[in-house]
């Protein structure tokens, strides 16, 4: 069994059940919760989350290593989203084969060629790794992305520790409860989001969450409002379609949206093509880049987050250019790259033995995936990452109307940064690690988040 996960209480199938009705009811109390359908109207059926029953070993020199490398991370993100001619070059074998991202990236070059209307940049991202197991036994940190919209779990990560806390000392382990770690991501992110509220100077305007349809983890995001409420900065929640409806510029190109100024726009949409259901939801987020309103993130930051991005950032010489004379933070935020590959027309040979897709494409679906392109024109629209192996840990996966069994799971941990930059680049206000997120699922799934009912919510034992 791993170290940190009690075995004499694993063993003991009845005190287990136990455990898990104190970790069920510990994560309806803390507000660890989930809507159980995807309907909006049916708003009422609210279950908890799904979490491990309990922690999950991390290292502790690793987990420190991804909390540290967070700013450069967030600073990286900012240099990308303000070099265009950098921008063009990473995502042009992209643009011509993949139309979601060649229609994010005109919407960059109107504002471009416009101006942009707002010089307040809000950045909250989340940087994803996996463990990559070395044959000694160690651990190094590998980055799987980084997620520069609507980057989740921030707020109910706030909320899992005490219930790891909780059930660890029904178990009569009282130091490992005392080792796992405080948390409050919702709070960090909520503090930037008032900082680029505060500099856009109007207390009557509002933070908008652009959100989806069906809002399964509503929760989630109620953490961080409720955090912006303590600090007396008004949210709405609005829709592309609402905004398609009811929101206009002023001439002073201030963003109304059903009545309301809007001084932050909050993505939690509009992240997948699937978001865009119309030419009407693309014109609302044309709008809505055209305008004052702060956004986070605003296209280019958003395009600065793809896969393809990540990809170019790993070749030799490229972190340098964001990062001339800064040889030690070049190689803190190289030392987290795995393995990335171009699969564009002009691209090396590599080794199809050392590689995988690393965009939700596993194993043996490679060879059917590649095979099925057309012409190497389209080979362009996937990138090639190094297969990332991480050690399986024994844990209970805790999920409403599921049985109790044990599961060899793999984890992933996230890192939220946090920054603010106003005047054009001369003026970073906030860069901030704001927390971590652990999720968890059984190694017998390649691919899928807690939200699509693959992985849990976790927290890190550190040892």
């Amino acid at each position: 069994m791993a170290q940190g996960i009690p075995d004499e209480i694993m063993m003991d199938g009845v005190l287990i059940e136990d455990l898990a009705d104190v970790a069920k009811d510990a994560a309806l109390l803390q507000g660890v919760l989930m809507r159980t359908q995807e309907s909006s109207n049916l708003s009422e059926l609210v279950t908890y989350a799904p979490f491990t029953l309990f922690p999950t070993p991390v290292p502790k020199a690793v987990f420190l290593q991804s909390l540290a490398v967070q700013t450069h991370y967030n600073t990286l993100v900012d240099k990308i989203s303000q070099d265009p001619d950098f921008l063009q070059e990473a995502l042009a074998s992209t643009i011509e084969v993949d139309d979601f991202t060649a229609r994010l990236f005109r919407i960059h070059q109107q504002i471009l060629k416009e101006g942009r209307a707002q010089s307040i940049t809000l950045g909250l991202n989340r940087s994803d790794y996996m463990l990559d197991q070395e044959e000694d036994g160690s651990s190094s940190l590998k980055q799987i992305e980084i997620n520069t919209i609507a980057a989740s779990f921030g707020g109910l990560a706030s909320r899992t520790p005490d219930v790891h806390r909780q059930v660890l000392k029904v178990a009569g382990k009282l130091e490992e409860s005392q080792r796992i770690l405080d948390n409050n991501p919702a709070e960090g992110l909520a503090r930037a989001v008032a900082k680029a509220w505060e500099l856009y100077g109007s207390e009557r305007a509002a933070v908008m969450f652009l959100v989806e349809e069906s809002q399964r983890n509503i929760f989630d995001q109620r953490c961080v409002e409720s955090e912006l409420w303590k600090r007396n900065i008004p949210t709405i929640r609005k829709r592309f379609d609402d905004v398609s409806r009811t929101g206009s510029l002023d001439q002073d190109k201030k963003l109304f949206v059903d009545g309301h100024e809007v001084a932050v726009v909050y993505f939690r949409n509009g992240y997948m093509p699937q978001n865009y259901i119309s030419e009407q939801t693309w014109d609302a987020r044309l709008l809505m880049e055209r305008s004052l309103a702060v956004k986070c993130p605003d296209i280019s930051t958003h395009l600065a987050g793809t896969k393809k991005v990540q990809q170019v950032l790993a070749r030799p010489g490229v972190l340098e250019r964001f990062f001339p004379d800064q040889p030690r933070v070049v190689e803190q935020i190289r030392a987290t790259f795995t393995g990335l590959y171009t699969l564009d027309v002009h691209a090396n040979s590599f080794s199809p033995a050392l590689v995988f897709p690393g965009n939700n494409i596993y194993g043996s679906e490679i060879c059917r995936v590649l095979q099925g392109a057309n012409g190497n024109t389209d080979r362009a629209a996937y990138i090639l990452m190094d297969k990332i192996r991480p050690a399986a840990v024994q844990n209970y996966l805790l999920r409403r109307d599921s049985p109790l069994k044990i599961s060899n799971c793999l984890s992933e941990l996230g890192v939220f940064g946090t920054y603010v930059r106003c005047v054009h680049g001369k003026d970073v206000v906030m860069n901030e690690c704001a927390g971590h997120l652990l999720r968890t699922k059984s190694s017998e799934h390649s691919d899928g988040g807690v939200a699509a009912g693959v992985a849990v919510l976790d927290n890190p034992l550190l040892v």
